[in-house]
């Protein structure tokens, strides 16, 4: 079991991460980590969510802006007001998983996400895009995510969720992560970033 488990972490450091290189974050840089219920941490005990376990991790503030139940449609409008006000040294961009539970136009959630990504690069603020996998029997990361860091040439994150959601142990419930599935998120984050360089 812990073999099988040390495999899978492995797999999804070597596999998980893609994109161009960041430049490296000061030692006072501030994380935002914006999405939905998998950024808040549903499922997870308390500093159990992986925005958490990433600031244990880096040392650097990370803020949690996730917001259960959130669509992208909400998100664009939430993300927006909160760069009005804030400028974090990194943006890492979870959502889509309510919009394709709920079977929105596809094309609309794209859409969205890449609104959010123009709303951060406005600002001159790296973002790291985390895929999330469609509704599915077999679970596979949405195609939209590799279109969209292609496009605005941002660092991917493309397996690392659905591998996690894949994985019962790492589950509290069908859609969310327990508190060892976050931790693995958030280790897979760190070393993506470390990877790129950015720390």
């Amino acid at each position: 079991m812990i073999v099988r488990f040390i495999v899978f972490v492995l797999c999804v450091f070597i596999s998980a991460c893609s994109g161009p290189k960041l430049a490296p974050l000061s030692a006072s840089a501030e994380i935002m980590a914006f999405g939905d219920s998998l950024t808040y941490g549903k499922g997870a005990s308390e500093d159990g969510d992986y925005p958490a376990v990433l600031a244990e991790l880096t040392g650097f503030k990370v803020i949690n802006a996730g917001v259960s139940g959130e669509t992208t449609s909400q998100g664009l409008t939430r993300l927006a007001e909160l760069l009005v006000g804030e400028t974090p040294d990194l943006l890492i961009l979870l959502e889509g998983g309510n919009d394709f539970l709920r079977n929105h136009d596809i094309a609309k959630t794209k859409a969205n996400l890449a609104q959010m990504i123009e709303l951060a690069q406005a600002k001159s603020i790296p973002v790291v895009l985390i895929a999330v996998p469609q509704k599915s029997i077999f679970l596979s990361s949405a195609t939209l995510y590799s279109e969209l860091a292609e496009t605005y040439d941002v660092m991917l994150l493309e397996d690392v969720l659905t591998d996690l959601l894949k994985t019962r142990s790492m589950k509290s419930d069908t859609i969310h992560l327990n508190d060892a599935g976050y931790r693995a998120l958030a280790e897979t984050v760190y070393r993506g970033l470390e990877d790129a360089g950015a720390i």
